[in-house]
């Protein structure tokens, strides 16, 4: 890349980081972050990213056994073997309540347009989505610039319903991710593809 730039240097170091140190993230770092995500650019500006923050391990630990039996029911209706599902599940219970901090990242609807034909709204959600998800990857690049380790997990779209009963959400909040944070206990190096794999030129 061209030029020195801390913010490109920001955005080619980012790596989605599972393990962290045990110790707590303070709430200024925490409402730092969280004030990045919300400059990102959404549809009609609208803002309709919420964010749930979780740090308490009672909350942590009924999240984690809420997503761990819906994933078990999952699996066990694919015809996965126990071993398989065990792993998954413990992975994922793991990752789950050894964060300092969970985010939930959730839309909401109330402010955006509504239309009467299916099509139109049908573009709007995915207008809000994707407004949502700029703001979740604000928050990932604002997360590294103050030293913190994150990592995007998608897992909330396969079962909505249970993360908001766990996490007693306000009714028009759709989950989208849920977003482990903490000081990192590991490094990680990734690469890309190159650029004129994805490109054309007109």
């Amino acid at each position: 890349m061209m030029g020195d730039s801390a913010l490109l240097e920001a955005i080619t170091s980012r790596r989605s980081i599972r393990r962290y140190r045990p110790d707590p993230v303070p709430q200024l770092v925490i409402e730092t972050v969280l004030t990045a995500a919300t400059w990102a650019a959404s549809a009609h500006n609208r803002q309709p990213w919420r964010f749930c923050v979780i740090q308490s391990a009672e909350h942590k630990e009924r999240l984690a056994r809420a997503m761990g039996d819906r994933l078990r029911r999952d699996l066990e209706a694919d015809g996965t073997s126990e071993e398989v599902i065990a792993a998954d599940t413990g992975r994922s219970y793991s990752r789950i309540t050894s964060a300092p901090v969970l985010i939930a990242l959730c839309l909401s609807l109330v402010d955006m347009d509504h239309y009467p034909d299916a099509r139109r709204n049908d573009k709007e959600f995915i207008m809000a989505v994707q407004s949502t998800a700029m703001a979740g990857q604000n928050l990932l690049l604002a997360a590294h610039d103050q030293g913190l380790g994150a990592c995007w997990m998608c897992a909330p779209l396969f079962c909505p319903d249970v993360v908001s009963a766990a996490l007693d959400l306000p009714v028009d909040w759709q989950p989208q991710a849920l977003i482990t944070l903490g000081y990192p206990a590991e490094t990680k190096e990734k690469t890309r593809r190159p650029l004129e794999t994805g490109v054309v030129w007109r």
